[in-house]
């Protein structure tokens, strides 16, 4: 297990490297202003720290209320995952239309490829963390 410091270094550092990739990157790719990319991004990854929370707490009760537990199934994981995509996407979609003056589908599109890379960003970022910062094996409990 990772001790809480570790955790904070782990989230810290995760962000600081999406943004250092994402904003140059999705300027190039979405013919935008370095600065507005950079506002999108800071943005979007505190809507989505902010969001985790608040839904992670919110799914929470309302697993303990509908079945007395908070244990999660594959199938609860799975809709997990998409209802907090979901309501992702509803908080961003209008910011990003708004804030770059496109419409709403060019703001969706944009925000898929946005969710393609966190999703192969995350997945690429965590094995290399793992290599990086090994977890150290903690002494057997007697």
């Amino acid at each position: 297990m990772r001790t809480f410091r570790e955790r904070v270094v782990h989230a810290l550092l995760f962000e600081a490297v999406a943004l250092a990739i994402f904003i140059p990157g999705s300027a190039l790719v979405f013919d935008q202003p370095v600065q507005h990319m950079g506002v999108i991004g800071v943005a979007s990854a505190t809507i989505a720290t902010l969001w985790n929370f608040v839904f992670n707490v919110m799914f929470d009760r309302a697993m303990l209320r509908l079945r007395g537990s908070v244990q999660k199934t594959m199938a609860i994981r799975v809709a997990h995952t998409f209802l907090f995509e979901a309501g992702l996407v509803v908080m961003l979609i209008p910011l990003i239309a708004w804030y770059l003056g496109i419409g709403l589908w060019a703001a969706l599109l944009m925000d898929i490829a946005i969710v393609i890379f966190y999703l192969v960003y995350g997945f690429l970022f965590n094995i290399a963390y793992d290599r990086v910062f090994p977890v150290t094996a903690a002494p057997l409990a007697r």
